[in-house]
């Protein structure tokens, strides 16, 4: 897809990773919403604030509406409650899925007639290597990645003859505000957005962004006790 003269919706673009993407989709020559459930915390220069919880279908559509020249969508939002499946609180489980899954599923649903309204466009999911590999710390966060992987591949082969291309970015940890407190290494943001973008603009379909998610997925093949 071109970059330059697209029209971008972030979702949670109003900090973290998100806001590294729409600061650069700005610079390459993109109209960005960056979208927000606290619209008024988005302050990058130049972009559109959006109100838009994911969790909330009224949300999503009203976003939709006052979106209508969208051609890019790139979901972003997301949460980690770092619950366990046995022992943590099954409501964080809920929230998990209700985000990562069902609120992604529905934000694509109200905005892929858009993007076939303006003659197609693309959507990227922000994924993670956790979609892959499956730790009990983080038992709800990877259950939720892992359907939302398969989600994406779903959807792209549904959208592909509409015009809509969908593709998926898988990444490790992140120095953001959501992996405080975890010592393991983290990737700059700013440089993971850049792949990212980088990957839209060739069409790249699966964007593998870090070298721990590229072992991880060359390894899915070996036997589950590896």
């Amino acid at each position: 897809m071109k970059i330059e003269g697209s029209v971008a919706v972030v979702t949670g673009g109003n900090r973290g990773f998100g806001r590294h993407l729409v600061a650069q989709l700005l610079d390459r020559g993109a109209k960005v919403y960056a979208a927000a459930r606290r619209p008024e915390t988005v302050d990058v220069p130049g972009a559109v604030p959006l109100r838009l919880d994911i969790t909330d279908p009224a949300s999503v559509r009203e976003a939709a509406r006052l979106a209508p020249d969208t051609t890019l969508l790139i979901n972003n939002a997301g949460i980690s409650t770092r619950s366990s499946l046995i022992d943590g609180d099954v409501e964080d489980a809920r929230r998990e899925m209700d985000t990562h899954y069902f609120g992604t599923l529905g934000v694509i649903r109200a905005f892929a007639p858009v993007i076939e309204a303006n003659g197609g466009g693309t959507i990227l999911n922000v994924l993670s290597v956790l979609s892959w590999v499956h730790i009990p710390a983080s038992g709800a966060y990877s259950a939720a990645k892992a359907a939302e992987w398969a989600m994406t591949n779903a959807v792209r082969q549904e959208l592909a003859p509409k015009g809509i291309q969908v593709a998926g970015l898988h990444v490790g940890y992140m120095e953001t505000d959501m992996t405080t407190g975890i010592t393991a290494e983290k990737s700059d943001p700013a440089v993971i957005a850049k792949v990212a973008l980088d990957g839209l603009a060739t069409d790249t379909a699966e964007i593998i962004a870090d070298e721990l998610s590229r072992s991880v997925k060359q390894s899915l093949a070996a036997p589950i006790t590896a």
